[in-house]
């Protein structure tokens, strides 16, 4: 059975989730029960806790058929933006921790991805290949802006020439335009913006640390501005709360100058479920249960439905009906468009000190 004790208001003030409920792994369910005899503590707020992992490779390799990519890269577990929808909280579960507060406040750094990076593309048997960022968690949380595991990546796949894709909600991109630009010159990057509501009020109920839309499609056009590809995202549509903003969202990012845009469907995996019913009780309860009817409507009558080529998208009746609505609004503002795929030919390993130099 899922419970969750709800942690003081002031003590979360900025996160998505209420509490921190058991994980899948976990055996046992704790609660706290007052017996009276406590003397009444005023607890301190919750503070983001990072802590460094070593890991013995960087770069994952995806199976998944509906995914179009095959490599990825995560410089970070957890994510600060604490967005109460995110599909990647269950994966703190194998961590030992909540995918509630846990996944927003107990985050993990990588700091020698770059070194490992450079490694495995140095490597004899590695064949150039475009390499997602930002397919868990997003690679510009707050954190990155102290930590700069992200740009320690960056450089060393541009060094290396090697096609990278980004996914971002975070506003941090733009510190790295000057090393992103260049790349975008020679076909070897593009970039993500996912902006899922105009409602800068709903935004921060529902995406608590992210940048606001307006700030997030001010990226969107400084990042064109410099000839940077970027494809704007909306992900998820929150069927019966924000369904109703996809086109006009669509029509801000073309005029943004984003080259190209992507829709996902709400996904509730495993314990984002009973999180974001949670969420919606407490943020907007009397359109709970119209949002998680049609959420259901959309998987075939389940909260969740993980079947390739489906999850994503939906099915149904209401499903073709929100694609229709999209690729009309794609045709309308010229986003209705395939963007060329990115360059594997100019990969090269840079020389290191002491190698013997080639004579032509």
């Amino acid at each position: 059975m899922w419970a969750m004790d709800v942690v003081d208001e002031q003590r979360r003030r900025g996160r998505g989730a209420r509490g921190n409920p058991a994980n899948r792994y976990e055996a046992a369910v704790r609660q706290r029960v007052w017996d009276g005899w406590d003397l009444p503590e005023e607890l301190p707020p919750i503070r983001t806790e990072v802590s460094d992992e070593r890991a013995g490779r960087i770069i994952s390799k995806n199976t998944s058929p509906d995914l179009p990519f095959n490599l990825s890269i995560n410089p970070y577990r957890g994510c600060e933006h604490g967005c109460i929808y995110c599909f990647a909280r269950p994966s703190h579960a194998y961590l030992g921790l909540s995918p509630g507060l846990d996944f927003e406040t107990r985050l993990i750094a990588k700091p020698d991805a770059a070194a490992m990076l450079e490694k495995e593309l140095s490597a004899p048997g590695y064949r150039p290949e475009v390499i997602a960022i930002g397919t868990n968690t997003d690679p510009y949380q707050p954190l990155e802006k102290e930590r700069r595991v992200m740009r320690q990546v960056l450089e060393v796949l541009a060094a290396h020439r090697n096609p990278v894709a980004i996914t971002t909600k975070g506003t941090l991109i733009e510190r790295d335009i000057e090393l992103l630009a260049p790349l975008a010159a020679e076909g070897l990057v593009r970039v993500g913006i996912s902006v899922t509501t105009l409602d800068a009020g709903l935004a921060r109920a529902m995406e608590p640390r992210v940048p606001s839309p307006a700030r997030r499609l001010a990226t969107i056009r400084r990042l064109s501005a410099a000839g940077i590809p970027v494809r704007l995202m909306i992900a998820p549509v929150v069927p019966a709360l924000t369904d109703h903003e996809l086109e006009k969202i669509v029509a801000a990012g073309a005029e943004a100058g984003a080259v190209a845009a992507s829709m996902i469907v709400l996904r509730l995996p495993l314990e984002v479920a009973p999180l974001f019913r949670d969420w919606l009780a407490a943020h907007v309860p009397d359109r709970a249960a119209r949002v998680m009817g049609r959420v259901q409507e959309l998987h075939g009558g389940r909260d969740y439905d993980a079947t390739f080529g489906r999850r994503m998208s939906g099915q149904g009746p209401w499903a073709a009906l929100l694609r229709h609505r999209f690729m009309l609004a794609l045709e309308r503002h010229g986003l209705a468009r395939s963007l060329p795929p990115l360059r594997t030919d100019l990969f090269k390993v840079p020389p290191k000190v002491g190698d013997q130099l080639a004579l032509f």
